[in-house]
């Protein structure tokens, strides 16, 4: 409490970006549950097989956030500096690589949609609307990638309002149009699955027009035009690389592990499909604070150390960390009260509803550690240079751990798919004790701007 008396500027700069970004990610979210609703509505095999399809669109975001991470690492120490023509060479780097992923994943999606879906689950059923979901939403993740890599850089600098009039414009846009095409209200046609499939894609090519207009027109600080796309810098892609790539990987492998997770869960059956699928949404809700406090400390953690003062941001992560521990405890409490009534929402059968409020209730308590050591680990340390301690972290965990033991539990004890997904969140736990000790004795503060 010391530290907040002693500086309230940076306190205030730092619940400010984390409510900014959690209404951002509220409305996101938002959108997920409103699709999940109407999707669980129109039939189960519908819900089942976009949450399947929905795991390549995990993947693409794991990548894309990463790309977008290893910006807001590196810009917003040069926004310390002031220094934005490092940052416009940083969004050019960030930009060919978030395109390039998109064509990866765009190639292979729209050539063999069942073969991918396949390895995911073995519902015929889900399997065949996962299908026709994905040969439609494969053509969003262009315009996905260069969204969600030009809000970060806005962000980097500590522009965050436009990402909430972005996603807002999303709500409204998806939730009526899926409403239309799902179900063939006002005179639009029944489309199911692809109907929800062309209305997020609508919303997708609307919120890049907003950004990049935004950008080119409106932005004051990075000042970005489309003639800086042209203009490469070896020496910075350097050190992107050396910065970023950790994030990138480390956000991969995550997004893998995610698919790897929905594959265990998806041959335990489709109300385990259905089940997690309805959880996830929920928790991704209710975590929208945790998660923001985590972006808005990576922000400040490297402005600040641009400014040169990296001592006053070790300083400033004991009551940080208080302040973490507080959230995880409100949320967990949240969905635990929450989710009976939020399952009377679903039209869905009463096992899948039941799996569903197991994993929530399992959820309620992982997530006191999620938010401790998400903010702490991809927050502080990764928001203070120390790209690659995180990946290593990640890696350890989920594939020595997290992935192992729910295989076991699943295909060799054959316990409950409650038990299962309890060694699939498992980690979210463990994390705390590395993060603990990482950020309070750690060396994780590096000066990454070049002189």
């Amino acid at each position: 409490m010391g530290s907040i008396r002693q500086d309230p500027a940076f306190f205030k700069s730092f619940f400010s970006l984390t409510l900014t970004i959690a209404l951002q990610n509220l409305i996101v979210f938002g959108v997920g549950l409103a699709d999940n609703l109407m999707l669980g509505g129109y039939s189960e095999a519908a819900l089942s097989g976009v949450a399947l399809a929905n795991q390549i669109q995990f993947l693409l975001h794991m990548m894309v956030m990463g790309i977008g991470e290893g910006i807001v690492v590196l810009s917003s120490q040069y926004w310390g500096r002031r220094e934005m023509e490092p940052v416009r060479r940083v969004i050019t780097i960030g930009l060919r690589l978030g395109l390039g992923v998109a064509l990866l994943l765009w190639a292979v999606m729209f050539c063999f949609p069942a073969q991918v879906l396949g390895l995911l689950a073995d519902d015929a059923a889900a399997i065949g609307e996962g299908v026709k979901y994905l040969r439609i939403i494969c053509f969003t993740y262009f315009f996905f990638a260069v969204t969600n890599i030009l809000l970060a850089a806005l962000r980097s600098v500590e522009t965050v309002r436009i990402a909430f009039l972005v996603s807002l414009s999303t709500l409204v846009i998806d939730v009526c149009l899926n409403y239309m095409l799902i179900y063939g209200r006002f005179g639009a046609p029944r489309m199911g699955t692809q109907g929800a499939a062309v209305a997020t894609l609508i919303a997708r090519v609307t919120e890049f027009l907003i950004v990049t207009l935004y950008l080119f027109l409106g932005d004051k600080r990075i000042r970005y035009r489309p003639r800086d796309l042209l203009h490469g810098d070896c020496a910075l892609f350097g050190t992107f690389l050396r910065v970023g790539l950790p994030v990138l990987l480390s956000n991969t492998i995550w997004g893998i592990a995610q698919a790897v997770q929905t594959s265990i869960l998806g041959h335990l059956g489709g109300p385990s499909i259905a089940a997690n699928s309805i959880a996830s949404t929920v928790f991704q809700i209710v975590t929208v604070i945790c998660y923001g406090a985590g972006s808005a400390s990576g922000v400040l953690t490297g402005k600040t150390i641009g400014e040169g003062a990296p001592e006053k941001i070790r300083r400033y992560a004991k009551p940080l960390q208080g302040i973490y521990l507080v959230i995880g405890l409100c949320t967990g409490l949240t969905l635990l009260l929450c989710r009976d009534g939020i399952l009377g929402l679903y039209a869905i059968s009463g096992e899948t509803k039941e799996l569903a409020r197991q994993f929530m209730a399992v959820l309620s308590v992982t997530v006191v550690g999620t938010s401790y050591q998400v903010p702490v680990l991809t927050g502080l340390v990764r928001g203070g240079g120390d790209t690659r301690f995180v990946l290593y972290n990640d890696s350890i965990f989920m594939w020595g751990i997290v992935i192992p033991s729910a295989l076991t539990a699943a295909y060799v004890l054959g316990l409950p798919p409650a038990a299962v997904f309890a060694c699939l969140k498992c980690d979210q736990i463990l994390k705390c004790f590395v993060a603990l000790v990482k950020v309070n004795k750690g060396h994780w503060i590096r000066t990454l701007t070049q002189t």
